[in-house]
């Protein structure tokens, strides 16, 4: 098959078994390096652990943990994508065009996560060092437990963003309803405007004015024990 040439794939009539097996015996070096998936139908687990890059383009809804564990793949859902949308997320890309449900890109340890709709609860949850993009709002308890990487909210968070945050960086344009524990909005210094900058360029954002943003981090009160938390 030539590299310009799209593998199509039927979900109505392929198993999706059958599916995530062919992905999973592709080489670094195959030409199949253009996936459509049709019909996709809200089925869990679409596309999982991928260690190829390729490009996966499902036209549809997915259901749970959609792209999870992927590596070096750009996965593309032009639809909603259900719980745990790349969860685990390794390196590489994935894209949803739609609403993202809970705990997207939960312990992802790199690549980056793209929501252009809004993303529920716990977003970004245990994130290791993923990027999360989400042009919309993120709902109650996003970033909790955050030890790296980034979450850039272009709308509002809910509330406890950042509970129990590690050295994640979290950057929300619009309103925070509430900070969790040990989470505090931090300087927004040349630096960190810079970066922004890039990671909104590397998501294919342009014309967002990087002033408008608010950072928010650790304040570190919770690296050491102290007789005055115990409960």
């Amino acid at each position: 098959m030539s590299a310009d040439r799209a593998e199509i794939v039927d979900l109505a009539t392929m198993p999706l078994r059958q599916l995530n097996l062919a992905l999973h015996r592709l080489r670094p070096d195959t030409n199949q390096t253009l996936w459509r998936i049709a019909n996709p139908r809200g089925r869990h687990s679409v596309a999982v652990g991928v260690d190829v890059p390729v490009t996966i383009e499902i036209d549809g809804h997915v259901g749970y943990y959609c792209a999870g564990m992927n590596k070096q793949a750009t996965v593309i859902v032009n639809g909603n994508a259900g719980v745990g949308v790349a969860e685990n997320i390794m390196s590489g890309t994935v894209h949803v065009k739609g609403d993202a449900s809970q705990s997207a890109g939960a312990t992802g340890c790199g690549g980056t996560l793209i929501i252009d709709g809004n993303a529920s609860a716990r977003c970004g949850i245990s994130m290791k060092g993923v990027d999360i993009i989400v042009r919309g709002s993120v709902g109650h308890m996003s970033a909790f437990m955050a030890q790296a990487g980034s979450l850039v909210v272009l709308g509002d968070a809910g509330e406890s963003l950042g509970d129990s945050i590690y050295e994640a960086r979290l950057y929300v344009r619009g309103k925070v309803q509430g900070l969790g524990a040990d989470c505090v909005e931090k300087p927004m210094t040349d630096h960190h405007k810079a970066k922004l900058a890039r990671k909104l360029t590397t998501a294919g954002i342009a014309g967002i004015d990087i002033g408008q943003f608010r950072r928010y981090g650790s304040a570190r009160r919770l690296y050491h024990f102290h007789v005055d938390n115990v409960y």
